[in-house]
């Protein structure tokens, strides 16, 4: 485990200048999983994410030789930030080594706080590799995401503020890449209440630290393909795995299109923006991907809301036509004068509103003197879907449903 001693330690160190997020109640939540949840909100975190905590215990705990000299980091994002807003604090200089794949959003938000970026390699991994051979040519100190005690005391204290306002937890439930958060929270929550369940949440497309769990044994992937690029981590870590075999009871996974699902509901349910690896524990706990007593204490760490607008958007687009807010036909007509009124009255008379319309006169997948009609509508509901199903049908127009 993290030595108790250490993360509180950290807490001391940090709490001057990271933010102490809230840990609320969510009534919508509680009565749809018949539990009391909990959200720790670490998207509110002063960088957006949780990762602030760890870096900026490690980076004040540096020699002042160290600080001279300058800290590397690797990260798709959350930890670069940290680091670069640590350092910026201290005055110290920062080059972070990011994916090449990153999301704009992040690269632009490290490069603001001060920070040097280079981007280099296809995941964490590979920036990872390059991010120590660089440290190691310039001289400089490599700040760990994960496999460092002072980072994972760092992150060990969003245990102190859950269990401080809500000491009667009965789960924690906690998403794991690299597997620092994890590390630090269920070090401080196991010595504090040693019956406490903590429950990890991965990604399916990075499964290397839930297969390790599983075989007790460390286990790498040979690929990481998911939406949540905060837990996007290849390669399983000895030193967090030894920390998670020893505290996690627990180790699940969820898909991205459960990711998303919970992404849209935290928005438009809670007004909450989280990103993918934030949202995972919510997605374990509606897809039931683990047990709990009815009633039981269930908080959960939104680790991060600094989702790329693009992919927010991806999500919502998805979500609604998933839930059927929105319908996309394809529509075959005769390219007439007239034909295309014919149609728009008959999905007028549905109520359906027409946000979109494309018309393709000239594919040739279409036989001459037709035209191929793309209609996007806002729609109500499945039922509301199929009366307009029904409608183009009874009016014998052929079309086919775009989902």
């Amino acid at each position: 485990m993290v030595s108790l001693h250490k993360i509180v330690q950290a807490k001391r160190q940090i709490e001057a200048f990271v933010s102490h997020t809230p840990c609320v109640l969510s009534t919508r939540i509680s009565t749809r999983t018949d539990a009391l949840v909990y959200l720790k909100k670490e998207n509110l975190q002063i960088t957006g994410a949780y990762k602030v905590r760890g870096a900026f215990n490690k980076i004040a705990n540096l020699s002042s030789e160290q600080k001279q000299k300058g800290v590397v980091a690797a990260s798709a994002g959350n930890h670069a930030q940290g680091v670069a807003i640590s350092a910026g604090h201290f005055g110290i200089k920062a080059s972070i080594i990011m994916p090449e794949a990153a999301p704009l959003s992040k690269v632009a938000g490290t490069k603001a706080l001060g920070a040097c970026v280079i981007l280099k390699g296809n995941n964490f991994d590979e920036a990872y590799e390059y991010a120590l051979e660089y440290a190691k040519e310039h001289n400089m100190t490599f700040i760990h995401p994960f496999d460092d005690e002072l980072v994972q005391a760092g992150q060990g204290t969003i245990a102190i503020e859950m269990l401080d306002e809500i000491p009667d937890l009965d789960y924690i439930v906690v998403p794991v890449g690299g597997g620092g958060l994890i590390s630090g929270v269920a070090s401080y929550a196991k010595q504090l209440n040693p019956n406490i369940k903590i429950i990890g949440v991965s990604a399916k497309g990075a499964p290397a630290m839930y297969e390790s769990f599983k075989a007790r044994s460390k286990h790498n992937s040979s690929f990481v393909r998911t939406i949540a690029d905060g837990i996007a981590v290849r390669d399983a870590s000895d030193i967090t795995l030894a920390h998670i075999l020893e505290c996690v009871d627990e180790m699940v996974q969820v898909s991205d299109d459960e990711i998303a699902n919970a992404i849209l509901y935290l928005l438009e349910s809670q007004k909450i923006v989280v990103e993918g690896a934030g949202a995972v524990g919510v997605a374990a706990l509606f897809e039931k991907r683990f047990n709990y007593e009815k009633g039981a204490k269930i908080g959960i760490v939104l680790s991060g809301g600094n989702i790329d607008v693009q992919m927010l958007n991806v999500i919502i687009e998805k979500g609604l036509i998933r839930s059927a807010r929105k319908m996309i036909i394809h529509v075959t007509l005769i390219d007439k004068p007239g034909a295309l009124t014919g149609l728009t009255q008959v999905l007028a008379s549905t109520g359906a509103n027409i946000v979109k319309i494309d018309y393709d006169r000239f594919s040739t997948k279409l036989s001459y003197g037709d035209a191929m009609i793309t209609i996007t509508l806002e729609t109500k509901g499945e039922e509301h879907q199929s009366a307009v199903c029904s409608a183009l049908n009874t009016n014998g127009y052929k079309f086919s449903q775009e989902f």
